[in-house]
């Protein structure tokens, strides 16, 4: 990415929460994809900071957790 390329702003995203999530405020995040980068958040917080990593480590963090 170059320094004139624009990143959707963080609101602007398609945030995900995982299907076995209830809606009971259980211990729970969201994750959005945008080129080169997942957001994931506290979904029982959205308004505190959001993490971003490369899609490759959230890649090998999704497999190292589903073992």
């Amino acid at each position: 990415m170059n320094a004139h390329e624009r990143l959707p702003h963080i609101d602007q995203l398609a945030w995900r929460k995982s299907s076995y999530s209830s809606e009971e405020g259980g211990e729970c995040v969201e994750v959005a994809a945008c080129p080169g980068r997942v957001h994931v958040r506290d979904s029982k917080d959205t308004t505190r900071a959001a993490l971003a990593v490369r899609p490759t480590a959230w890649t090998a963090f999704v497999e190292f957790a589903a073992h």
